[in-house]
């Protein structure tokens, strides 16, 4: 959106399109904490780096980017600060409130998450705390629309069909065929083909690759092209705007995860 109204460059979207991770930041955080909160760092500091190099290109290059992007007209919009007054209680406030404190309960004594403390239960004890907090403050739209309706109704259940999708293709799959011999002696070809299923602007694929860095079949070099070049679904609406724009992104991303994760490869990591 600021984009398309002219407020930032090509560069600061390609930087947020490789640091963003999609729905599927979630199921990392859930197998691999330590990895993840490694990963999301790298693609932060690659997004801003590629972000700076990219525009200086493109301006050295006299690129002409997003010609189909007109200046929108802005709205008036009622805001409301956050603290400013007490949200009313509704059904789905106390709903909300009432999982993720038993959540956090649970995960306090070690039910729904490990016993020991750890990463991995540090991230279930922040998510459950984050959780709370919101629900507590949130405005009753933001509640309804934005987390209810667009989070919870479209998006979970697409996480964790793809989720278990992903699982019962990697097991299947591969004690079928006994692809982990020829995922393990072609390495190069995975690590390629990452980055190709990358240009699929939704992040349910991504899940493939996650799932078999969890089961430790392929490198974190693997994991890091494909992370680099996927954005979940965040390039859908510059779609709409303009497709050039949107396949040139794409393209330099790729370009940047495969060169990436290449040095990584290469440095056996």
């Amino acid at each position: 959106s600021m984009y398309v109204h002219g407020l930032i460059t090509f560069g600061a979207l390609t930087a947020c399109m490789i640091a963003t991770s999609g729905d599927e930041a979630f199921v990392m955080l859930a197998l691999f904490p330590k990895d993840a909160v490694i990963l999301f760092s790298l693609l932060f500091v690659i997004g801003i780096v590629s972000g700076v190099i990219v525009d200086k290109i493109i301006r050295k290059m006299n690129i002409k980017v997003c010609k189909e992007c007109e200046l929108q007209e802005y709205h008036a919009e009622k805001t409301e600060k956050i603290f400013s007054r007490r949200p009313a209680p509704s059904l789905a406030r106390i709903s909300m409130i009432l999982v993720f404190v038993l959540l956090l309960i649970l995960n306090i004594l070690g039910i729904f998450s490990p016993k020991e403390i750890n990463a991995e239960r540090f991230v279930f004890l922040s998510i459950s705390g984050f959780m709370i907090f919101v629900s507590l403050f949130s405005s009753e739209h933001y509640l309804r629309e934005h987390i209810i309706r667009h989070i919870i109704k479209r998006h979970i259940w697409k996480v964790f069909l793809w989720t278990l999708g992903a699982l019962l293709f990697v097991n299947i799959i591969i004690s079928m065929f006994n692809l982990e011999t020829f995922i393990r002696s072609n390495m190069n070809l995975i690590l390629v083909l990452s980055g190709i299923v990358g240009l699929i602007p939704e992040s349910g694929p991504h899940l493939v690759f996650v799932t078999m860095y969890f089961k430790g079949l392929v490198p974190f070099s693997v994991l890091l092209t494909s992370s680099i070049v996927q954005d979940g679904h965040g390039m859908l609406p510059l779609f709409s705007y303009t497709i050039k724009d949107s396949l040139l992104m794409k393209v330099i991303n790729l370009l940047i995860g495969l060169a990436v994760g290449s040095v990584f490869y290469i440095m056996g990591l």
